[in-house]
Parts: structure tokens; sequence; C-alpha cells
């Protein structure tokens, strides 16, 4: 059975390409929009206080399928994930992107001065299409306005460390599904900081379980590395060092640097143990 986290069907309604590998009632192409806000939640229903799943960044495309009630179902082309968009923070056509947030968080203004009104705030990884007007350090941009222009980076120039990346959210609040710069979850942490390294990992952490190579381990738990990923059943968390731990959580409600032998007594309570660990690189 595919997993409808990542594949676009219903009984009711699928998607074109999965018409021969499921069932639904109709099949239908998709319309692509793009996020035009600073950010846009992604729902489990289509309802302004409905869970959040997951956050798409400023620039993101959404393959939209159907429209009900001012949302768009629909599919993140960065990462599969399909769910519920606001269509007030979505826009068409889509366009092509050159740049990206290469801050933690910086604004888009009305205007390409600091005094100017913000639009609102973009986190890091939002992508933008700039325009040719520059002025004070500033420049405009397509659906946005005016951004520090220091503040953004081709998107090809990809980070070396994503565990550095991780650490810029250290003490963010969490937040269930966020990816943005003002709260996050354990695996949206790992997702942003990998995806800022050009590695792009799925949304969830069963899913993210499943990436690189197992890493043995023991109680001991020693000759862990610097970028392994720590998975219980409903929680992962990265490793800093050869005994330390970065990770969004509900017992701090933050981002917390932490010891993993003190992480592990304390999670496995509510999660269980250690289920794997994961490395991408030697």
């Amino acid at each position: 059975m595919l997993d409808p986290n990542l594949n676009p069907y219903r009984s009711d309604l699928a998607a074109s390409k999965l018409k021969g590998i499921v069932e639904a009632a109709r099949y239908v192409d998709p319309i692509p929009h793009q996020v035009s806000a600073g950010v846009a939640p992604l729902r489990k229903v289509p309802e302004p206080d409905g869970e959040q799943l997951s956050q798409a960044l400023h620039g993101d495309v959404v393959d939209v399928y159907e429209e009900r009630g001012g949302f768009g179902w629909g599919q993140m082309r960065s990462d599969g994930y399909v769910g519920w968009f606001d269509l007030a923070a979505l826009s068409a056509p889509v366009l092509a992107t050159s740049h990206k947030v290469n801050v933690l968080r910086t604004y888009a203004f009305s205007g390409p001065n600091a005094r100017a009104a913000p639009h609102f705030l973009l986190s890091l990884g939002a992508q933008v299409t700039l325009k040719a007007e520059r002025e004070n350090g500033f420049v405009a941009v397509e659906r946005a306005g005016w951004i520090y222009e220091a503040h953004l980076a081709p998107q090809s120039q990809m980070a070396k460390d994503p565990v550095a990346i991780a650490e810029q959210f250290l003490h963010a609040p969490y937040q269930w599904g966020g990816v943005e710069s003002l709260g996050l979850d354990c695996s949206g942490l790992i997702q942003t900081a990998f995806r800022a390294a050009g590695i792009a990992l799925p949304r969830d952490s069963y899913m993210q379980r499943e990436v690189g190579k197992a890493v043995r381990f023991d109680e001991s738990l020693t000759g862990l590395k610097r970028g392994d990923i720590v998975c219980w059943k409903g929680h992962v968390a990265l490793m800093t060092d050869e005994t330390h731990i970065l990770h969004a959580n509900g017992y701090h409600m933050a981002v917390a640097h932490e010891p993993l032998a003190a992480a592990v007594e304390r999670i496995g309570e509510s999660y269980g143990s250690i289920l794997t660990i994961r490395r991408l690189a030697n």
C-alpha cells in the first residue's frame, strides 16, 4: 500500500499519475502553485485550525489537485508530502527561483530600507525570484518586496555541515509540523539542516529512520559521529559530537542540546529504546 502522506490519493480522488496503481472515483492532473506567503502550513484537514503536518516555505512549489472552501489539496514537490494548503498563501503561475535565504531569518520589506513596513518573515531555505532593482543594499523580489541582499545566496550554494545549520536553531520553540525558524519539530529540524547542505531527506521521523546506512551500536553508545541521526519510534535527534545530541522536543518545548545518555533515559519512558542510528556519510 502506498504511503498516503507521500502519494496524492483518496478513495474519491487521486492524481492521474497514480491511475492503474490505486483505485479512486476519479483521477485529475494537478495545477502547479507556488508559496507566496512567508510560510504555508500543510494541514491534515481543510480547516484553519486543522492539525499541521508540515510547512512549505516561500518559493516552494505545490501541485494542487482539488480546491475546497479556500483550501487546496496538494503535494509538495520538494519532499512529496501531501495535505491541505490555504490557497491565500499560494500563487500561480510558478516562477523560476534563483536564490534562497541564507540566514536564520530575514524580513521582506515594502521598500528598500530598514524603516519600510515588513511584509512577512522568511526563514532559512526560503526561495526567491529576484528582480533587477537594487537600492541601499536591498534587492526587489517577486511576490515578496525588498530583501537585504546579503541575506540571500544562490540556490547552488550549499552548506558544508548540516549540523552547523541545525545548531543555529538552538532554543527555537517546538512546533509540531514546523520547518521555519520560529518553530519546528524533531524531523523538521533534521530535514531543514540537511536540505541546506543539498541533501534531500523525507519529512517524518518514520521515514528518516530509513535513510543512509545503519550504524552498529550497543548500550555503551560509543563510536557515534557528528551528523549521525538517532531514531526512536516517533522521535529523531542529531549527534553534534560523540556524546551529545541536538533535537527539537516536547520536553523542553524547544530545540535543545544535551548529553545523549541523559536523553536516552528520559525519552525511553515515552518512546522506548533507540530503533536505529543512521549515517549519511563516512
